[in-house]
């Protein structure tokens, strides 16, 4: 049995990979889906560096702004709202194109997702609280004492996830890789993604490079008026600092500044670290992943190599 097409364009913050989809899509009958936990907030524009309007009513991406900033949007919600999207493209007789960085959202997508327990306000508030009084450090020391598997992976300053994990040991009674594996015996039972995937990954070859284009990056999004966005939502009055949406990168840093937690030096230098930071734990990701063919952001012939690409795995015919 032949599965139909699809594309994954992955790749860290600011390597290239929006420019690299939007060059396929010109050439090949694509349709885009943002892989972005970001993008999907509508108001957030410049600091996630979203495509500006004229290249949206050009190329529409399906998952862009598709949440207010005060909902959640969770990675099972993820998963099946693109897998509608790519039905629905598939069946229209294009090839669903996906690119992002938010490899959790892939993983998803060709593994499935453990039946993780749903959250638990009261639990989360006590471990948030003690993320801001004991520090990042003793949580995570926690996690590696419960489930060094998941220790192992989540970075220590990532305050999201490691609070998501010890979460789910309080409620559920069972650690996330002890919930993982039991969901990896019900997927060994279920078909895998029905598409035959391509999987692209663009980065410079060289770390430095990257280093530099994301302080540019946020230096152009600070004279765009990041600072202005971030204030319109402050403004709102129904968002905080520990919602996810805020917390996206430079969000955080932008919403410290303006209630006086940071001065404009310290958010520009903490946003561009805590940007390097994602770039990091994006490569980590990638890094492990396997059957994924790499582009150096660098190359001036990237769309002919990744032409060549696809058609060696039969996306092009």
């Amino acid at each position: 049995m032949s599965f139909p097409p699809a594309i994954f364009l992955m790749g860290p913050t600011a390597a290239g990979k929006t420019d690299l989809a939007l060059a396929l899509a010109r050439v090949m009958p694509c349709e885009l889906i943002s892989v972005d936990s970001a993008l999907v907030y509508r108001g957030m524009d410049i600091g996630t560096a979203k495509p500006d309007r004229a290249t949206l009513e050009a190329f529409p991406h399906h998952l862009v702004d598709i949440r207010d900033p005060a909902e959640a949007y969770s990675a099972a919600e993820f998963r099946r709202e693109a897998l509608a999207a790519m039905a629905d493209i598939t069946a229209r007789g294009r090839i669903p194109l996906l690119v992002g960085g938010t490899m959790l959202y892939f993983k998803a997508l060709l593994d499935g997702l453990a039946d993780m327990p749903g959250a638990d306000a009261e639990v989360r508030a006590e471990l948030e609280a003690r993320a801001e009084r004991e520090g990042l450090a003793v949580l995570h020391a926690e996690l590696q004492a419960v489930d060094p598997q998941s220790a192992a992976r989540i970075h220590p300053n990532d305050p999201q996830r490691l609070v998501r994990a010890l979460e789910v040991f309080r409620v559920s009674g069972m650690t996330m890789t002890q919930l993982r594996a039991q969901q990896s015996e019900v997927n060994s039972q279920q078909p895998g993604l029905p598409y035959t995937v391509a999987q692209l990954a663009i980065a410079p070859a060289q770390r430095q490079v990257l280093h530099e284009r994301i302080a540019q990056r946020f230096d152009l999004m600070l004279e765009q008026g990041f600072v202005a966005e971030v204030e319109r939502l402050h403004q709102r009055g129904d968002l905080h600092s520990e919602m996810p949406s805020i917390r996206a990168v430079g969000y955080r840093q932008v919403w410290d500044h303006l209630e006086g937690r940071l001065s404009a030096a310290q958010m520009r230098e903490r946003g561009v670290t805590a940007t390097r930071q994602l770039a990091k734990r994006q490569f980590t990701w990638l890094r492990s992943w396997e059957n994924v063919h790499w582009l150096d952001s660098l190359d001036c012939d990237n769309l002919p190599r990744a032409l060549k690409y696809l058609a060696t795995v039969s996306i092009l015919t």
